[in-house]
């Protein structure tokens, strides 16, 4: 079965506030976890999990600058609703 690459802002909020909770340390039940949290199938999760990861790297390593948009505050984007998908 292919993976759905794209995320809603709720299913990726939800996975964000999970993996701040539940940590980094890629075990079977952290990946459980999110699987469980998201309803995503465990590739989903897990490709999900690598471009997060990858994020990170290069924003520290300086490669990636955040956004400096006025108009993203608080999950809602340029158009003013909450609805962004993160693929």
């Amino acid at each position: 079965m292919a993976a759905n690459l794209t995320w809603t802002w709720e299913q990726h909020k939800k996975f964000a506030n999970a993996v701040a909770i539940y940590g980094f340390d890629e075990t079977p039940g952290m990946w459980r976890y999110l699987i469980w949290v998201t309803g995503k199938t465990e590739e989903e999760v897990k490709l999900h999990y690598e471009k997060l990861m990858r994020g990170i790297r290069n924003i520290e390593a300086g490669l990636l600058r955040l956004p400096e948009n006025e108009n993203v505050i608080d999950g809602l984007n340029n158009n003013g609703n909450n609805r962004q998908d993160y693929d």
